[in-house]
């Protein structure tokens, strides 16, 4: 099997108040973030991993690193500045390393952006949802409508490689009048990438305990095929399920998640992924709550398990379909390990249901593969009697 590209995620927890949509592991502040002590145990949790998987001879490169939280820009940009150095002490950068920070609009945050440029951080991911004050409101969240603009002004300024403007429609009472004047001021502030997903409802929410009123199924298309066409007359091009880009502006890292790369997970809750070159695959989960996580007396790994030569199929594909790409065939044996004909039955029903064309070296997803993705998918899930 070969060993795909390697990326990192640094999960920090804190944000200044939770919002009721949000099912991430994040914690509302009640004091002082550790932020110190935080650093130092994201390096030793890194250092822990990097001996564990056998990564620490560096012959392998970081692609990205992706910086998510919570709110990650209250660290202070001189602790993710000594973050990145010791990272890549610890294991090389590829030269062309996309490094991406998640913020959020308050505008002391957003003030900070060229400090973080000049610590290393070259690409920011900022966290807008709305351009309506209403709205914002509904959604939680701690800043207005100004400061979202605002926000985008100074990324532009800042002269990072690429940012992100996060966007959400089907909002509680939004009309298709309202999405779209959404995206016509995302639009407007002309991010490289713009992230344009549905908001959806999660357990463990309080939007969940008390439902909002949500676009019913009609709205929520013509939501979509009116915002996908305004956002394609804008220039930029769908990628994945809620990825669009100006040509050359694809968000790296998560490409990498969706075809099926490996990446290193630290940081309280974060999720890793590691192949070896003995045919193994194993994902890793950290310690959830930062108290734990910071307890030197505690292991930072909190689960390890190995994917199943029989789960694999569902694994990848269930990745690799969240891209509107072609599907090389090698990267299927590359990174499973697995030869084509361990899934050549479910490839000829998909095939025969219009779902997946087949082009040679390539798998294409059809259009009718993707309304009906989850039945697509179904087809790869292991047969538990086998």
């Amino acid at each position: 099997m070969q060993v795909p590209p390697l990326s990192l995620y640094v999960h920090i927890p804190w944000c200044v108040q939770k919002c009721p949509y949000c099912d991430f592991n994040s914690h509302a502040l009640k004091a002082d973030i550790p932020e110190l002590d935080y650093i130092d145990a994201l390096i030793d949790d890194l250092e822990t991993d990097l001996a564990a998987y056998q990564l620490d001879d560096q012959s392998r490169q970081l692609h990205s690193i992706f910086i998510g939280g919570g709110t990650p820009s209250l660290i202070s940009p001189p602790e993710i500045g000594r973050l990145l150095r010791e990272i890549e002490a610890r294991i090389p950068f590829s030269t062309d390393i996309e490094i991406t920070m998640e913020a959020n609009p308050g505008t002391v945050e957003a003030g900070r952006f060229d400090a973080y440029r000049q610590v290393g951080v070259n690409r920011i991911s900022i966290g807008v949802q709305s351009f309506q004050d209403e709205k914002l409101t509904r959604l939680g969240r701690i800043h207005g409508s100004s400061e979202a603009q605002n926000a985008a002004k100074l990324a532009t300024a800042a002269g990072l490689n690429s940012f992100n403007l996060d966007l959400m429609h089907g909002l509680p009472d939004q009309s298709l009048d309202d999405a779209m004047y959404d995206l016509q001021q995302a639009i407007a502030q002309n991010p490289p990438h713009l992230s344009w997903y549905q908001l959806t409802i999660e357990p463990n929410t309080l939007f969940y305990s008390k439902p909002p009123t949500l676009p019913d199924d009609d709205n929520l298309w013509d939501i979509f095929e009116q915002g996908h066409k305004l956002l394609s007359e804008a220039g930029y091009v769908q990628y994945e399920i809620s990825g669009y880009s100006k040509p050359g502006f694809q968000c790296r890292h998560n490409l990498n998640y969706w075809r099926f790369g490996d990446y290193l997970g630290i940081g309280c809750g974060s999720h890793g992924k590691i192949s070896f070159s003995d045919g193994r695959i194993v994902r890793t989960v950290k310690v959830k709550h930062p108290r734990g996580y910071l307890n030197p007396t505690k292991p930072y790994l909190d689960q390890q398990t190995e994917i199943a030569t029989e789960d694999r199929p569902f694994e990848f594909f269930m990745n690799r379909f969240r891209l509107l790409e072609a599907c090389p065939k090698q990267d299927f044996i590359d990174r499973t390990g697995l030869p084509l004909s361990a899934i050549a039955t479910p490839i000829e029903w998909a095939i025969a249901q219009n779902m997946l064309q087949d082009q040679g070296d390539y798998w294409q997803i059809t259009e009718h593969g993707k309304l009906f993705l989850n039945d697509l998918l179904a087809a790869f899930v292991a047969d538990d009697e086998d």
